[in-house]
């Protein structure tokens, strides 16, 4: 099973992405805890595309596929923005005070935690962030 949907990059296209990935965890009886999980990963993925991957005021879209693969979730975040591998990004050291920590990385540490696989491509001109998640 296949779904898609296109948003526009604009924060406030995140309502919809939130309506989809509901939509998708009641057709396909996803527990709620793992859907609020995928609502966080996909709203930080998603949003780093809107705010960092075009210049400001320039209207572009980005794609977000979600396929059912027996017992694994695959979402895919496609956009023709700035290249940006997020799995190479250092680790965030969780360990420093919220003072001492440099700003940024959070998000990417977040969504490390709550996916089973974060994979990046660039992909004809494309970014293309895959997400895996285990659902039973």
């Amino acid at each position: 099973m296949k779904k898609q949907i296109i948003l526009e990059n604009r924060i406030d296209e995140l309502v919809r992405l939130s309506a989809f990935i509901d939509a998708l965890g009641e057709e396909w009886s996803i527990a709620p805890e793992v859907v609020f999980n995928l609502q966080l990963a996909l709203e930080e993925c998603a949003t780093n595309v809107i705010m960092y991957a075009y210049p400001p005021e320039e209207k572009q879209t980005l794609l977000v596929t979600a396929e059912l693969v027996e017992h694994d979730l695959v979402l895919t975040i496609e956009d023709g923005g700035l290249p940006f591998d997020p799995t190479q990004v250092a680790e965030a050291d969780t360990t420093l005070s919220a003072e001492e920590r440099p700003i940024g990385g959070l998000g990417i540490f977040l969504v490390r935690q709550l996916m089973d696989t974060v994979a990046y491509q660039r992909v004809e001109g494309k970014n293309r962030l895959t997400l895996m998640k285990r659902i039973n």
